[in-house]
């Protein structure tokens, strides 16, 4: 990276994100400068760092259409994640705010392919917060070939790739999951061969659940944005829906919708926040 650079702050329920506006992909991004940035005492602070670069600057393998702008999403420990759900609506807000894009509807290119946005509402006042749906793509699932060890249990998982993957466990009645010591990885059995984000799950309601989440590259995270895609995926099939009726989940930052296209397509609801701009000098 250069001596210094300019950079926005940002939340999604807070699933905090540093982001670097580098339109013509001219930072050299290293694990050890993610690192830095997102360390919460010697740096700026962040679960992950989005780079808003454009597609053909990326230095990536995209298809000739591919939308102008790419979301380079970097967990905090600098290693590179497939996608990010509450990062799409982060840098979608980012992206307007800039004027590098101006319609309500548009999309952005990711590691796990196009993603839309469909920007609900839009904030009266800076640092309020953004209402955006992201179209996350289709969903596979594969129920009961795996075990998450949680409180001394083995809990059945519900594998679920959201174009990263996922392990999704249903605690069981009576269980607190506020209560929870996340501050170790849960282990896998058998352990997925390229790690997988843990989400650990209640029932809250008809088409209601609440979950936490364990993040491969950070650690426990207030929310995940292709995680509670994945928790309501599971939830659905556990629940035998085919409704397509959309299903809340709680998270500890807050709250976010999921619902289905006529096509199938997952779909994510919920606020997008941008708080503060500055230069950083790492």
């Amino acid at each position: 990276m250069t001596d210094s650079i300019r950079f926005t702050k940002g939340h999604g329920t807070e699933n905090d994100f540093v982001i670097l506006d580098d339109p013509d992909g001219a930072l050299d991004l290293e694990p050890q400068a993610v690192i830095a940035l997102t360390d919460r005492r010697a740096g700026i602070g962040g679960d992950g760092v989005i780079r808003a670069v454009r597609t053909r600057a990326a230095g990536i393998d995209a298809p000739e259409d591919a939308p102008e702008w790419f979301m380079d999403y970097r967990n905090a420990d600098g290693s590179i994640a497939e996608m990010c759900g509450n990062g799409v609506r982060v840098l979608a807000a980012h992206l307007l705010r800039a004027g590098y894009v101006h319609d309500d509807g548009f999309a952005v290119w990711t590691r796990a392919g196009l993603r839309s946005v469909d920007v609900l509402e839009r904030p009266e006042t800076d640092g309020a917060p953004w209402s955006v749906r992201i179209g996350m793509g289709r969903s596979t699932s594969i129920r009961g070939e795996r075990t998450v060890e949680i409180a001394g249990q083995a809990l059945p998982v519900t594998d679920v790739d959201m174009g990263n993957p996922h392990a999704v466990a249903f605690l069981p009645e009576g269980t607190a999951l506020e209560q929870l010591d996340l501050t170790h990885r849960p282990s896998l059995d058998p352990e997925p061969p390229a790690d997988a984000n843990i989400e650990l799950v209640v029932e809250r309601g008809p088409r209601h659940v609440a979950m936490r989440v364990f993040e491969r590259g950070v650690g426990e995270t207030r929310s995940c944005g292709t995680g509670i895609a994945a928790t309501a995926v599971a939830a659905a099939l556990r629940a035998g829906d085919t409704s397509a009726e959309p299903w809340t989940v709680d998270v500890p930052g807050g709250r976010l919708q999921v619902g289905w296209t006529a096509d199938g397509e997952v779909t994510l609801t919920g606020p997008a926040v941008l708080v503060a701009d500055g230069v950083t000098l790492v």
